[in-house]
């Protein structure tokens, strides 16, 4: 399969996005994402089949966070030195293996086998196909994050209902009947595999001609820019972690919503979240990345501050809001750190995603023991104040809007 040819390829890099390949991507994205979304949802029939306590559906999240997580930067720093366009594939294979494993599965060692080749697959994608949406960006990076990023969050909005209408209804060996998903991102990844590899022929976005972005920025200052964004990141996902893991309970608890209507706000909410991350990175790439960052992260404070105290018509308009905002922060915040380290792109998408991955898991166990010695109401309470670090963009140096390639006559 050969999504691009190598004239198509060069045109890509030098001329505009490709359009083909950014959806491709992120098509694919959104594969991976309702393998590992499907896991996720499955946690209580694992729990009566295996006769789990907690700990153990703690320990077995753990295992996939850290072979997701941790192993991103890692595979992210080996393929900036060693490009590797068939990576994706092996990647996906890794999940395939996992899935099937987590089908079959007879004991609790293998289910956590199962989530480590699944976090292991996920540690492959992100940073690679972060790379891929790069290059094929055609000097619009933030538009080509957006749209890459955008396809995980349908993924990992699919995953759950997959899972409450097929796999739980079917039993655990359903799981099986997944294995289609990843084969067919097997599929459309080994053509990006091949547009990949003939991409970075013509690759303009090489560590000497990226040395233009750095130059805007004292040398001095990129460890601290970097530790800024990684601060932002955690405030952004330990905010967002607050709504997808507690939001139903919280509605329950408040407005003494049934568990169906609880269910559609939040579905209201992650379709914010998908605006927000459509509309951050288009914007990054005309006003600047550094714009967005402040606004999207410092700029959500009022809105959630003010969210413990609204009514339940209030709740579901500031909640929307919420979500459009800072899910606009994500793309920038890449695109912004992927200018900061030229050369890196693998390294700082590695480390990002797995930044996120890690603190969604040690958000949700963290406010999880908040609620149980306080109130769900409390953690709204403080997590409130979560977006205040967005103040710390104002130390980030200035860098300038992306610039549209000129198209050759």
């Amino acid at each position: 399969m050969a999504i691009v040819g190598k004239s198509a390829a060069q045109k890509s890099v030098s001329e505009g996005p490709a359009v083909a390949v950014l959806a491709v991507i992120s098509i694919c994205h959104m594969l991976n994402d309702i393998i590992q979304s499907l896991i996720m949802a499955i946690y209580p029939m694992l729990k009566t089949a295996f006769h789990l306590d907690f700990s153990q559906i703690g320990l077995i999240t753990f295992t996939f966070q850290c072979t997701a997580s941790l192993l991103q930067p890692v595979v992210g720093h080996y393929t900036d030195r060693n490009p590797t366009p068939y990576s994706l594939v092996a990647g996906m294979g890794s999940s395939l293996i996992g899935l099937l494993l987590m089908a079959v599965a007879s004991s609790y060692a293998m289910v956590l086998a199962a989530a480590a080749l699944i976090g292991m697959g996920s540690s492959v994608f992100h940073p690679e196909s972060s790379r891929v949406a790069r290059l094929a960006s055609g000097g619009r990076h933030g538009l080509a994050q957006s749209v890459f990023q955008v396809g995980g969050n349908f993924g990992t909005a699919i995953g759950p209902l997959l899972a409450a209408f097929i796999v739980l209804p079917h039993g655990q060996t359903s799981l099986a009947w997944f294995s289609g998903v990843a084969l067919l991102a097997m599929v459309l990844l080994g053509g990006i595999g091949s547009w990949y590899g003939k991409a970075l022929k013509v690759d303009g976005e090489t560590p000497v001609k990226e040395s233009e972005a750095l130059a805007e920025v004292v040398r001095g200052k990129v460890g601290r820019s970097i530790a800024i964004l990684m601060a932002l990141t955690v405030s952004k996902h330990f905010y967002l972690v607050s709504i997808t893991s507690f939001y139903t309970f919280y509605l329950i608890h408040t407005f003494e919503l049934s568990v169906k209507s609880a269910q559609l706000y939040l579905f209201i909410f992650l379709g914010a979240v998908v605006a927000g991350t459509v509309i951050g990175g288009p914007i990054g790439d005309r006003i600047g990345t550094r714009r967005v960052i402040w606004w999207s992260i410092l700029g959500v404070l009022p809105f959630t501050l003010i969210l413990p105290y609204a009514d339940l018509t209030w709740t579901a308009v500031l909640s929307v809001i919420i979500g459009l905002i800072l899910a606009s922060a994500f793309p920038a915040i890449l695109v912004y750190a992927q200018g900061l380290i030229p050369g890196r792109v693998g390294m700082v998408a590695g480390l990002f995603f797995g930044l996120a991955f890690g603190i969604a898991g040690i958000g949700a166990a963290v406010l999880g023991w908040i609620a149980d010695l306080t109130s769900i109401s409390f953690v709204y309470h403080i997590c409130a104040f979560l977006p205040a670090l967005g103040l710390l963009a104002a130390f980030l140096p200035e860098m300038a809007p992306s610039k549209r390639p000129r198209r050759r006559k």
